[in-house]
């Protein structure tokens, strides 16, 4: 795993080895590299800067066996399963899958509202029932989390909201607000990314989202929101939904992904461990970035696993530049009693475990369409070290993995 951080100080110049007179210019070079040299090892800025031309730019690693189940999950034929962007696991074992269903027969073909939240029994994979069903705001969600609590949060990229509701399934909290129905939809576009059709994105404005991603809790239940597709931030409330602060701006992360701290494209999935530091999946520019609670930077995480780069993405061309470092879309922090960061790619369409000091500990999986395969890992949750459920996008299915332990045999599953 490459690190953001400089190998080694700057070399200092001895004096003369012959044991001569030490040249008053010989004293002033020392006494300016002695300088550097303290300067670099207290400088705060070294956490900035980025990785050394010397070091490698991938990393081998092992692949995870693992077994999958494609269709745990019970429900009848007339409820198919669309585009699924989010899963989540609560205290008790319930399953939360948040299904993109769109509509046969009504709606517009184009920017159809389609939300739909999916519970089901996680011991038996039995469907227990639909929550939210007609809520204002929803309308194109993005995002599904627990808290501790077990109240379900949706984030909500098409209305620009985030909503809570308790356990019974009613709506407790809106942060942000939908768009009236008469209003142009101007007031949200433009997200700064140069396309011909765009413009700069507009200044933040506290408390309102622009494509909002994700959603993660700190240890004192403050919310953590990922802001996201346009505004290029994060936002953070209380407990109580009372506006914090935001850090964050749109910008490019270089040509290795560790450059520019605390600027981000698409900050996609955002997760909290247990030492409240703040892992943002800032996707497009092929990284994670790690902040404390009161948005200090930290570090980066790149994904720099090898990969055969001549493989035939699942869906679009086989990239001719592809880079060394893949993009993280997913972040999810595991149960258990030692945690694991567990991220996701699109292409080569892996899962990736990692320590959390950003090594990469094994992968595990492909792009495809088959059983142990994936197209477009939107959303993970990993309430163990060991079990993972997989948003498995744009393959219309969820999959239980459970990894097995070194040196098991792997296979595919399916009941």
């Amino acid at each position: 795993m490459r690190s953001a951080h400089p190998s080694s100080a700057p070399a200092l110049v001895r004096p003369p080895s012959d044991g001569g007179p030490v040249k008053k210019r010989d004293c002033i070079t020392l006494a300016l590299l002695a300088a550097t040299a303290v300067a670099w090892l207290i400088s705060p800025a070294d956490s900035l800067a980025p990785a050394s031309a010397q070091e490698p730019t991938t990393v081998t690693t092992s692949k995870i066996p693992f077994d999958s189940v494609p269709d745990f999950l019970k429900y009848s034929p007339d409820m198919n399963l669309g585009e699924v962007l989010g899963i989540a696991v609560n205290s008790k074992g319930r399953i939360v899958v948040l299904n993109h269903p769109g509509s046969a027969t009504t709606g517009p073909l184009y920017g159809n509202a389609s939300s739909q939240l999916l519970e089901f029994d996680g011991a038996t994979g039995r469907f227990v029932r639909e929550i939210g069903k007609g809520v204002y705001g929803l309308g194109y969600a993005h995002s599904v989390r627990f808290d501790k609590y077990d109240n379900l949060w949706v984030v909500d990229k098409g209305t620009h909201t985030v909503m809570r509701f308790n356990p019974a399934g009613y709506v407790t909290l809106n942060l942000g607000r939908r768009p009236e129905g008469p209003d142009e939809p101007e007031w949200f576009k433009g997200n700064g990314l140069g396309r011909a059709e765009s413009r700069p994105a507009p200044p933040h404005i506290d408390g309102y989202f622009r494509a909002p991603t994700d959603i993660a809790f700190d240890s004192d239940d403050n919310l953590y929101v990922s802001d996201g597709y346009v505004n290029s931030r994060v936002a953070k409330f209380d407990k109580y939904g009372n506006w914090i602060k935001s850090w964050g701006s749109r910008g490019p992360g270089g040509t290795h992904a560790t450059e520019n701290p605390g600027q981000f494209n698409t900050p996609h999935n955002i997760g909290i461990d247990r030492q409240n530091n703040v892992y943002v999946a800032d996707r497009n520019n092929r990284r994670i970035q790690v902040f404390d609670r009161d948005g200090t930077f930290k570090r980066f995480i790149v994904l720099n696993a090898t990969y055969d780069k001549s493989r035939h993405p699942v869906l679009g061309p086989v990239n001719p530049n592809a880079p060394d470092e893949t993009q993280p879309w997913t972040i999810c922090l595991s149960g258990g009693p030692t945690q694991y960061l567990y991220t996701s790619d699109s292409e080569p369409g892996r899962i990736y475990k990692l320590t959390l000091d950003g090594k990469i500990a094994g992968v595990l999986g492909e792009s495809g369409h088959q059983v142990g395969q994936f197209n477009w890992i939107h959303g993970l949750a990993c309430p163990s070290e060991n079990v993972l459920w997989v948003a498995d996008m744009n393959n219309w299915r969820v999959q239980k993995l459970t990894l097995k332990p070194a040196g098991a045999a792997s296979t595919t599953a399916s009941r």
